[in-house]
C-alpha cells in the first residue's frame, strides 16, 4: 500500500497507515486506487459554491420528475 499527498508517494504498511492519514496523505492500495482520504481535506468555497449551485439545480430536477412520476402512476392505475 502507498500513502501519497503532493508530489510525495511513500510505500508504507498497515501499521503506518493511521499515521500517514492523521498527516494528511490518501492511502493508496497497490493497484492505485484510493481506499482513505488523509485528514484535513478542505473545499475552497468557490468549489463549494458551484457544487451547492449544481445540487439545488439537480434537486429541483429531482421534485420535478417526482411529481410527474406520480401524475402517470396515477393515469396507468386510472387506466386500468
Amino acid at each position: 500500500m502507498k500513502a501519497s499527498k503532493d508530489n510525495k508517494v511513500y510505500t508504507i504498511d498497515k501499521t503506518q497507515k493511521d499515521y500517514y492519514i492523521a498527516q494528511g496523505y490518501d492511502i493508496l492500495n497497490d493497484e492505485g486506487n484510493i481506499i482513505e482520504y488523509g485528514a484535513g481535506k478542505s473545499v475552497s468555497y468557490k468549489e463549494y459554491e458551484e457544487l451547492k449551485t449544481k445540487y439545488e439545480e439537480l434537486e429541483k430536477n429531482y421534485n420535478t420528475l417526482e411529481k410527474e412520476n406520480k401524475k402517470l402512476k396515477k393515469e396507468i392505475e386510472g387506466s386500468k
